[in-house]
């Protein structure tokens, strides 16, 4: 929708009707979810929402309730589509009016409508999704089985602007000018003169929350980096430089490997090393914050994936990010979270019209935690040390290539409880193999493996065996999210 230059909010199912068309909202869109509409506890909705004259959008498990709910079936048919699907039109359709009669979509589902409800007609199929598009015209009421929100479908866009223009009548006006405007107001409202910290990580995600808040309170704005420990090689130097040269802002700059490390000893499961990193980078914060006077407020880079992704309503947790699920319930500071409702594509426009640097706004992104969830296992200093230099020569020679803008992130992975035999020097070795992972996406959401060339695979992998000590096999990653996350951790 955003997109699209149409303001969206995103709220639970579970707001009461009253509430939700109090916003007097232009059309409402069912999302999909990871559930069946068969099971007990179902998600669902009040139905009175289709009395209510105002256009609906189902999608996937959406169109799944919208069928259920108003005397249609759905089946459980023990196969299911995932992926890529071609999509085939059977009629005459409002949303689907701009697609051609055979398309590729993206697919996420085992259950399927089989019979559709009263007043609604069939406008798509699948090869698994006897209804992939139904509609009932005289209401407004929509369903598609594929996801037109992510990249993989070929022209998902246009189905949802169909939505948007054809059947809601919105109004293109949602820009980085008023995004901007918006934030500012409220970091204003919500800060006052007290003094705030903003926790700099040298990604575009902090780049532009600090711009935001700056911009908003001048001077009261105080930037804290705290070298972690698990950043990338060269890092913290050009965090340094970075924030030195463009922010006119103090910066203070933490060194804390050795108290993240300590915590981290022998700790392998994943949500532990979130949660301990994101308590750690607290209490961190508030040692600094009691040298900076009336500072309780505390600016992070959230964005909204990442509150998806921590779970949180009928949100399933994918992981918990350090600065979502992984904060301690005890911390002093009070949150100032300007990007929280962002996705990345908008943060990467926002940062664009503040006037930051190219180089920060077009940065890779990189997980909070760092390359401790790129760390299969237990993190020591030896294992960070194969990582960076991995991680350095996988960048190194996609930048080279001239490929880094169009990849959303290529980094690597060191799976440090596995070992593998390899012959160098006409000897044996039994060293750490290396996982190469370079993905395409928009948002985060969604991504799909980068077709990396050939040549450009042999380089990495052979600088990296060459080059890293304890490394003699490298592998590359081509699994698309979902059904992978991004990250191994």
């Amino acid at each position: 929708m955003r997109e699209a230059r149409v303001y969206s909010e995103i709220v639970p199912r579970t707001m009461p009707l009253a509430e939700m068309l109090a916003k007097r909202p232009k059309g409402i869109i069912f999302s999909g979810g990871p559930a069946s509409v068969h099971v007990d506890g179902a998600p669902s909705i009040d139905p009175a929402v289709y009395d209510a004259d105002t256009p609906i959008l189902g999608i996937c498990y959406g169109a799944q309730l919208i069928a259920q709910q108003l005397g249609g079936e759905v089946r459980e048919t023990g196969g299911g589509e995932y992926g890529r699907t071609q999509l085939s039109r059977t009629g005459s359709s409002v949303v689907l009016s701009s697609l051609p009669e055979e398309q590729q979509v993206w697919m996420s589902h085992g259950d399927a409508i089989t019979t559709v409800p009263e007043g609604f007609m069939i406008t798509a199929s699948s090869p698994g999704a006897p209804v992939a598009a139904l509609e009932d015209r005289d209401r407004a009421i929509y369903g598609v089985q594929f996801h037109p929100e992510v990249v993989h479908t070929e022209r998902g866009q246009d189905v949802l602007r169909a939505f948007l223009f054809d059947v809601c009548d919105c109004r293109p006006t949602w820009t980085n000018t008023n995004i901007i405007e918006e934030a500012v107001a409220e970091i204003r409202a919500q800060v006052g003169t007290a003094g705030v910290i903003c926790g700099l990580s040298g990604g575009v995600d902090s780049a532009v929350a600090a711009a935001l808040v700056h911009r908003a309170i001048g001077d009261h704005l105080t930037c804290v980096f705290v070298d972690t420990g698990l950043l990338r090689l060269g890092e913290a130097e050009q965090v340094e430089e970075t924030f030195n040269r463009q922010f006119h802002v103090e910066l203070i700059h933490v060194k804390a490997a050795d108290r993240f490390l300590a915590a981290l000893v022998d700790v392998e499961e994943p949500e532990t090393k979130r949660k301990i990193i994101g308590e750690t980078f607290i209490r961190v914060f508030e040692e600094v914050a009691r040298d900076i006077s009336s500072a309780g407020f505390l600016v992070q880079g959230t964005l909204y994936p990442d509150i998806v992704e921590s779970g949180g309503g009928d949100n399933a947790v994918i992981k918990s990010h350090h600065n979502v699920g992984g904060l301690p319930d005890d911390m002093d500071f009070e949150l100032v979270e300007p990007l929280r409702n962002i996705f990345k594509d908008e943060v990467r426009a926002i940062g664009e019209e503040l006037g930051l640097p190219e180089d920060i706004v077009w940065r890779q992104p990189f997980p909070g935690p760092g390359l401790a969830v790129r760390i299969i296992g237990a993190i020591t200093p030896d294992r960070l040390e194969i990582l960076r230099a991995a991680d350095h020569i996988v960048v190194e020679e996609i930048r080279r290539a001239g490929l880094y803008r169009e990849i959303w992130q290529s980094f690597a992975v060191l799976p440090s409880a596995v070992r593998t035999v390899g012959v160098m020097g006409d000897g044996r070795t039994y060293e750490n193999p290396v996982i190469v992972r370079a993905v395409t996406s928009e948002d985060a959401m969604t991504a799909d493996w980068a077709r990396l060339p050939y040549d450009l695979l042999e380089r990495i992998a052979s600088r990296i065996i060459n080059e890293v000590a304890g490394v003699n096999r490298v592998a590359y990653d081509i699994t698309s999210k979902p059904p992978g996350t991004i990250e191994w951790e």
